[in-house]
């Protein structure tokens, strides 16, 4: 079942079950991907709609934070929860050792050794890792490992 199929399946659930956090969560996500088909004027693959994810996801967490130093634990929350809805769209998260191994053969594949071949590592671990790991995550890995 494709993505847009499996995310109006749910927001009808959404909708009968009465859960208003999931279905606003939703309704947000399938509005991001509507703007962006009437914007470049093309259908989104599967593909397109985990980078849409990724970046609600991404921008939810720098929230997140800001919520932290605002001291709004309500908004915290929420925001939390949302994450998690979202998170259930993508395909199985890497674990961080699994993450370690694909940056370490890559650096080796590439006989990375110092700073300088970071974006030479990040440009062949990205599509590997895309929609399966934070980049930030990665790229934390990657300084510390040619550092």
């Amino acid at each position: 079942m494709s993505l847009k199929k499996q995310l109006m399946d749910d927001m009808k659930t959404a909708m009968k079950e009465k859960d208003r956090l999931r279905k606003t969560t939703i309704i947000m996500l399938r509005a991001d991907i509507k703007r962006f088909e009437v914007d470049e004027r093309k259908e989104l693959s599967d593909d397109g709609i985990i980078d849409i994810i990724s970046k609600q996801i991404k921008q939810k967490k720098s929230a997140v934070l800001d919520f932290r130093r605002g001291d709004r634990e309500d908004l915290v929350q929420e925001a939390e929860a949302e994450i998690e809805i979202l998170m259930k769209y993508l395909p199985e998260q890497f674990t961080e050792e699994e993450l370690k191994e694909i940056i370490s053969s890559a650096i080796s594949e590439l006989k990375a050794d110092s700073m300088k071949d970071m974006g030479k590592v990040m440009g062949a671990v990205k599509p590997i890792i895309k929609g399966k790991a934070d980049g930030k995550m990665a790229s934390d890995i990657v300084k510390a490992i040619l550092s």
